[in-house]
């Protein structure tokens, strides 16, 4: 827009276009609550009916027809990415916050951080599944910006308490995204399969993330100081 020159006088129509549009500010916030009522709505339905529900019934479940879906979401894609970052803005990534931000002792730290993360999706299984078994659309991102949030989180958490231990805290990153992606990848093959329970799973995963814990402990978080150790397994213990 260029500037008014001194002393020029508006018209109508030039105050119309310097007005802001507010139906247009009006229609994007209807939008925005509109989209948010729906996806709750679409939760609810995947809770009831399961994760092979389709837009038609999720449809007939909110009580709206396929047409108004199609208004606020381009596609199913679209919806299922809108229900998965509701999923972990809502639900998931509150529990983790909480879970992490206990001033707890490392270990029951480690352990109530996988509890949380194992205890929602175990509790809300038909989301997970709707959302991961829809294909590799675009709804993925959603899934992979869901996971680099958690993986972000816990590079912080990591970082801090190692720095305050007065340990080499560069790897807390890498540290981070191998714990987030080994505990979600052994949750999806748990949600799948279920052959032990959810108390099993929890403490074969704590094990091995603990186990990795007291080694960068013992090394200080120094990657040269482990590399310059020998490494063998320990003897068996035959004790009864």
């Amino acid at each position: 827009m260029h500037p008014i020159p001194e002393g020029a006088t508006l018209t109508t129509k030039d105050a119309r276009a310097q007005k802001p549009d507010g139906r247009k500010r009006r229609w994007r916030e209807h939008k925005v609550a509109r989209r948010e009522e729906l996806v709750d709505g679409t939760l609810a339905a995947i809770r009831k009916l399961g994760a092979t529900i389709g837009m038609d019934q999720i449809a007939a479940e909110i009580g709206v027809s396929k047409t108004v879906l199609y208004r606020y979401f381009t596609d199913k894609n679209d919806l299922t990415n809108a229900a998965m970052s509701r999923f972990v803005e809502t639900i998931l990534a509150p529990r983790l916050y909480q879970a992490i931000g206990e001033q707890l002792e490392e270990y029951d730290l480690v352990h109530s951080a996988i509890t949380a993360y194992v205890e929602t999706i175990a509790s809300d299984t038909e989301i997970y599944l709707y959302v991961m078994s829809n294909g590799a659309g675009p709804h993925q991102d959603a899934v992979a910006d869901s996971e680099r949030m958690i993986a972000e989180l816990v590079a912080v958490v990591v970082g801090q308490r190692a720095r305050a231990l007065g340990y080499d805290s560069g790897g807390a990153t890498p540290w981070a995204y191998s714990i987030v992606g080994g505990i979600q990848l052994a949750t999806h093959w748990w949600i799948s399969n279920k052959s032990m329970t959810s108390d099993d799973l929890i403490d074969y995963l704590t094990m091995m993330i603990w186990g990795a814990i007291e080694s960068i402990a013992k090394n200080r978080g120094s990657a040269a100081e482990f590399k310059s150790q020998k490494h063998v397994l320990p003897e068996p213990n035959h004790q009864v």
